[in-house]
C-alpha cells in the first residue's frame, strides 16, 4: 500500500481535475434534464466503471512491460508525463479567463443499456483520459517496492475510476439543481479550473525541478 503522503497527494489532484467541469459533466447534465436521473446515473456508471475495465488493465500491463523492457524508457515517460501535467494545468489555468457556461441540450430517448454504452464508448474514444491516464497514474509508481507495479498502477487507477463515479454520479442525481445552480455561477467554473490547473503545474514543476522522479512522493 502507498503510505499516507503519496495517496493524499494523488488523491488531492485526482479530487481537483473531477471537480471542475468538463464534457463529462456536460453531458450528464444533458442526460439529467432530457432523459431522468436514472439514464444519467447509468451514463456516468459506463464513463467510469465500465471504460474503467478496459483502460486499467491495458494501462497496468503496457506500463509493467515497459518497466521490464527499459527502465530507461520509463524514466522517459517520468518525464513526459510531466511535461504534459504542466501543459494540461497550464490549459486550464489559461481556459479559465474565458467565457464560461452550461449549454445543455434535450437529446433522443435511449435504453438503460444504451446509456451504459454509450458513456463507455464517450470515456474510450476521448484520447485526453488515457493520456491523463498514462502520464499521471506512473507518478505515483516506485518499481523499487515490494509491491508490484502492476498492483500499484490498479489501485490508483481503481481509486481513481471509483472516484469519478462518486462525483459524477452525485452530478448525475442532482442534474437539474447542479445544471442551474453552475448555470448561474459562471465564476465558480472558472476557480474550480484555477485550482486544478495550479494543482497539475505544482505537481509536473515538483517532479521535474527536483530531478527525480521519486520526489512527488515526498
Amino acid at each position: 500500500m502507498p503510505d499516507l503522503s503519496t495517496f493524499l497527494t494523488f488523491y488531492a489532484a485526482v479530487l481537483a481535475l473531477q471537480l471542475a467541469p468538463g464534457p463529462d459533466m456536460v453531458l450528464l447534465l444533458s442526460r439529467g434534464v432530457g432523459q431522468g436521473r436514472r439514464i444519467a446515473v447509468l451514463t456516468a456508471v459506463g464513463m467510469t466503471l465500465v471504460a474503467g475495465l478496459i483502460q486499467l488493465p491495458l494501462l497496468a500491463l503496457g506500463v509493467t512491460s515497459l518497466i521490464q523492457a527499459s527502465p530507461l524508457a520509463f524514466e522517459l515517460l517520468r518525464w513526459a508525463g510531466a511535461a504534459y501535467l504542466v501543459w494540461l494545468g497550464a490549459k486550464l489555468l489559461i481556459g479559465s479567463f474565458g467565457p464560461h457556461g452550461i449549454v445543455r441540450t434535450t437529446p433522443k430517448p435511449v435504453s438503460d443499456l444504451t446509456a451504459l454504452r454509450q458513456g463507455m464508448i464517450n470515456n474510450l474514444t476521448n484520447p485526453k483520459a488515457m493520456v491523463f491516464m498514462l502520464a499521471f497514474l506512473p507518478q505515483f509508481v516506485d518499481p523499487g517496492k515490494d509491491w508490484p507495479v502492476t498492483a500499484q498502477l490498479l489501485f490508483f487507477g481503481g481509486i481513481q475510476k471509483i472516484s469519478g463515479f462518486f462525483i459524477l454520479g452525485a452530478v448525475a442525481i442532482g442534474t437539474g439543481t447542479i445544471g442551474d445552480w453552475l448555470s448561474h455561477r459562471p465564476g465558480l467554473i472558472a476557480w474550480q479550473e484555477r485550482c486544478a490547473g495550479l494543482i497539475m503545474v505544482g505537481l509536473g514543476l515538483r517532479l521535474a525541478l527536483s530531478g527525480d522522479a521519486s520526489a512527488i512522493r515526498r
